[in-house]
């Protein structure tokens, strides 16, 4: 199983004149038109290119302050991009920073970048006022503010800078998430683009600077199959003092996705029980301080892997001296408690640049229950093939079950929350190849494991941004055979990312589409008339993006990963110009054909170097060595690095080759 829970020798590199190179020109009509293919030829809005960028650092404001400047941001880059904002330290190591050099535009640097408000302040009509009462309001105004030409600010913000309250949303709404969006759905529908539609958290979560933990308990072993579940009794009186003591749930092994996890907590405070539930129940919601990065597991278990954790806050009674925490918990557990509050709540900035240039609407509804419901609604009024832009609450249902309602719905998902500056990366221009790497072929298949690893995630366009470029930046990429996932929608939301990524690849560097097209979807779970649109848009921007190699999802029964059908794979083989398809797998080694494409599914192992490849080498035991077999390998992009796959490759003597996957599928399609 692949997911945001487990995973978000070259000779040279690649030059321009020896991929073709054509530049992507962004079209000045909104509107998409129709392809001779029948896709359309512009799936999301257009934006002019930038010739010069207002530059400021927004990394040590608040979220409320970077709320303001980007759906400023919004309004003014419609029009043609100008602002442009550093989200991460401000040193010209950071993605924001590395980017804007790369584009080498004039820019001018505002050391305050609220300075900005003022310099643009005619641009905008005033302020969206939301309601710091009803987190929720929030996005109401993100999608006001883009029908409005307005900023998003709180009251205090408004009469600093100025602005005028174009609309007061305090009082409007009380703290019930469906009604909410009940009434933004009925009152804001219509005038919104219907070209996509987003999905945003309102708050974040902030780390409170010098907080001071208290270990625990620890598991010191890498323990991956609950062998060590149990009851715990975890005493946290020493973080007793204050009004409150916060518990932490951590990963004790932070690179290979197997941590903490509860499924039954109860409190005493100086013997008598003060609390108890179940993850993932209304009793568990008045002590759960911090979720955000956790989820809700198939055994109504709450968990956290890598850097993530959970926090639950208890209020003891005035006077007690001993407070007890007994918790079912098993897996890589860190467990910390400190009395002071680790965490605050802020406005959640990213991506609101977009929105409002687009005039999307903008929601927040986890995928169950009755928020579930109202998000099939809201899919059900959209066209097919209209994105879903943003993310899901992890919580509860999360990724699996939000994209899977997408695509019941024909909407492609675009993992965009944490993009940043998208109306510049959509706007700059940049060459991108529409020419198919050639393939390293081998003369006879041998009866050797063709081994081919490819690095995950790459649907996810804030991804490409972000991670992928720190990895890309490793002194050691191109010493091993590697292909990298990327979205092929960057040809529209990011062309200058993708051209990057595709210009400065070595020999050894494949590109390849990340899940499962164009768009994050489930194949199986799409209606077969709009799976063909979907497959007919993938097989467009395939062409134009130079790749033939796609690592898809298919869907699930019963928990498990579901073959793609034969019908599913004969559409992939029409409509697009693949050689070969790796799916999801948690099952034996697969290689078949389906549709004509030889399909493999993907296998995952946790841990670097010698203990992937002992996973690998078990992994292998039954084959008898006297046919060629073909596996295709994940890699966690979370915590995997070229300088890891340069410590992995050594160690895959015989019978391993390592190969591209381009190779790869060329053998396979003489072999099978």
């Amino acid at each position: 199983m692949v997911s945001r829970r487990t995973f978000l020798a070259g000779s040279g590199a690649v030059t321009a004149g020896g991929f073709g190179l054509l530049p992507v020109v962004a079209p000045a009509a909104q509107a998409a038109t129709s392809s001779t293919s029948g896709s359309p030829a512009r799936l999301l809005p257009a934006f002019e290119r930038p010739k010069h960028l207002h530059y400021g650092d927004v990394s040590k404001l608040s979220g409320g302050d970077q709320t303001l400047l980007t759906t400023l941001q919004g309004v003014v880059n419609r029009t043609r991009p100008e602002l442009y904002f550093s989200f991460d330290t401000g040193t010209m190591s950071t993605p924001d920073a590395k980017w804007l050099a790369d584009m080498h535009l004039p820019t001018t640097t505002y050391q305050n970048p609220l300075d900005l408000v003022a310099k643009y302040r005619h641009r905008v009509r005033g302020a969206i006022v939301h309601d710091p009462a009803v987190p929720d309001s929030l996005n109401v105004a993100t999608t006001l503010a883009g029908l409005e030409d307005a900023v998003v600010a709180d009251a205090d913000q408004a009469k600093a800078h100025g602005l005028r309250i174009v609309k007061d949303l305090r009082g409007m709404f009380d703290d019930d998430r469906v009604k909410t969006y009940r009434w933004q759905l009925d009152h804001l529908f219509p005038r919104v683009t219907h070209k996509l539609l987003a999905g945003l958290p309102p708050t974040r979560v902030v780390a409170v600077e010098n907080v001071q933990w208290k270990e625990i308990a620890r598991e010191a072993r890498q323990i991956r199959d609950s062998s060590n579940r149990g009851s715990y009794d975890l005493d946290v009186s020493a973080a007793l003092g204050k009004e409150a003591v916060f518990v932490r749930f951590a990963d004790s092994f932070t690179d290979d996705g197997w941590g903490a996890s509860v499924s039954e907590v109860t409190v005493k405070a100086n013997g008598t029980q003060i609390a108890h539930f179940l993850p993932g129940t209304p009793e568990e919601a008045p002590y759960l301080f911090d979720g955000v990065n956790s989820s809700i597991g198939g055994e109504s278990n709450r968990f956290s892997d890598g850097g993530g954790y959970f926090i639950y806050r208890f209020e003891p009674p005035a006077g007690t001296t001993s407070l007890v925490v007994t918790v079912t918990m098993w897996n890589q557990y860190l467990v910390a408690a400190t009395d002071t509050s680790p965490t605050r709540i802020e406005p959640f900035a990213y991506f609101r640049d977009y929105v409002v240039a687009t005039k999307a609407l903008v929601s927040w509804l986890p995928p169950a229950g009755e928020t579930g419901e109202l998000l099939i609604e809201h899919f059900a009024k959209y066209p097919t093939l209209a994105p879903y832009m943003g993310w899901f609450a992890n919580d509860v249902s999360g990724e699996w079950d939000g994209v899977d309602l997408a695509s019941q719905g024909g909407s492609p998902v675009i993992a965009a929350d944490f993009y940043m500056n998208g109306t510049v990366h959509a706007g700059f221009t940049a060459p991108i190849s529409a020419k198919v790497r050639p393939v390293r072929r081998i003369s006879k298949p041998k009866n050797k494991v063709y081994l081919t690893l490819t690095f995950g995630e790459g649907d996810n366009i804030q991804y490409c941004q972000r991670h992928l470029r720190d990895l890309w930046d490793d002194p050691k990429r191109g010493e091993v055979p590697t292909n990298w996932t990327i979205s092929p929608l960057l040809l529209e939301t990011g062309p200058g990312l993708f051209s990057h990524f595709q210009r400065t690849a070595t020999a050894n560097d494949l590109l390849v589409c990340g899940p499962s097209g164009a768009g994050y979807t489930y194949p199986g779970s799409w209606k077969a008339d709009q799976l063909t649109q979907y497959l007919k848009l993938t097989g467009s921007t395939l062409r134009r993006t130079g790749m033939d190699q796609v690592y898809s999802y298919s869907s699930r029964a019963d928990d498990k990963w579901v073959l793609l059908s034969e019908e599913i794979a004969r559409g992939y083989a029409e409509y697009t110009p693949l050689k070969g398809i790796m799916q999801t797998w948690d099952g034996d080694i697969l290689v078949t054909r389906r549709g004509g494409l030889p399909i493999v599914g993907i296998w995952g192992a946790p841990g670097k170097g010698a203990e992937y490849k002992a996973a690998l080498d078990a992994h292998i035991a039954s084959w008898d060595g006297s046919h060629p077999l073909f596996i295709a390998g994940l890699i966690n992009a979370w915590s995997w690095t070229p300088s890891d796959m340069a410590t992995l490759a050594p160690l895959l003597g015989d019978p391993y080759e390592l190969v591209l996957a381009n190779t790869f599928f060329d053998l396979l399609n003489r072999t099978l």
